[in-house]
């Protein structure tokens, strides 16, 4: 599936929380999260994409190969699909979401600039 955007649908484009790609809420709800779909389920549910992905975020990366790119490594993006990614996403989880993703054995690293100076 393409990832063009028509100029109409800008304002429905939203970042997801766990791993900031940018895709539109209509996406979201018909494809799920390429990344985070196994824990996030995401599919299907509106009232979780609203809940795990924001509309407030800032900057985009588009990657081809995010194995090779210096900007994935540096944008903890590295092992991720190839597609759209906001720099910064601003929003936090549920804490209902948050124990869900520590349940899986996600490690969740805040999007939003916070996290920067902490080590992976």
């Amino acid at each position: 599936m393409s990832n063009f955007v028509a100029p109409s649908q800008v304002r429905s484009l939203r970042a997801c929380m766990v791993c900031s790609v940018v895709q539109t809420q209509a996406r979201f709800i018909r494809e799920g999260c390429p990344n985070c779909e196994s824990f996030l389920d995401l599919l299907n549910h509106p009232d979780t994409v609203q809940e795990c992905t924001s509309q407030k975020f800032d900057g985009l990366i588009t990657l081809a190969d995010p194995t090779q790119s210096w900007v994935a490594k540096w944008q903890r993006l590295d092992g991720y699909v190839p597609g759209v990614y906001a720099v910064k996403v601003d929003g936090s989880l549920p804490d209902e979401v948050l124990s869900h993703l520590e349940d899986s054995g996600v490690r969740y690293i805040p999007r939003d600039g916070t996290a920067q100076d902490e080590e992976v």
